[in-house]
């Protein structure tokens, strides 16, 4: 962490919002809300990719869960790691998409292609689906 001239430790940009339940109007709002996250960070070349990634899990939560959801996004030395934790045990699968099935499938294909690490964790209620760009890759 870094100190600020008077002392105090200066905090990594960071972002946290609550999704409500099935309300999409929250994608693009996420999306607004992470670009300038970055835009604090000095990485701005890396916000396509990672408004794209954070769109996919946030439309997860909100499209196959029907509890609201968090979303937090951090910068830290080695990067953006943003995390969507909703309060559902069921974990999401990964699958080939269907050339027939329009749009469906294809979120997390996106996140396993695109992000620098990526993975889904526990916790007592629910999980946590995140992934990471590093900072080197602006």
């Amino acid at each position: 962490m870094e100190e600020e001239a008077d002392g105090a430790t200066a905090q990594p940009p960071q972002l946290r919002r609550r999704l409500g339940r099935a309300d999409l109007r929250a994608v693009p709002e996420a999306r607004r809300a992470l670009r300038e996250l970055l835009r604090q960070w000095g990485r701005p070349g890396r916000s396509e990719i990672a408004e794209l990634l954070t769109s996919e899990l946030v439309t997860n939560a909100i499209v196959h869960t029907d509890n609201d959801a968090v979303l937090t996004a951090f910068v830290g030395p080695r990067g953006l790691r943003v995390e969507v934790r909703d309060f559902v045990a069921r974990r999401p699968r990964l699958c080939v998409p269907d050339a027939d099935d329009g749009t469906h499938g294809r979120g997390l294909v996106l996140v396993q292609s695109l992000a620098d690490a990526w993975g889904v964790r526990t916790h007592g209620v629910g999980k946590a689906v995140w992934f990471e760009l590093d900072a080197g890759g602006a």
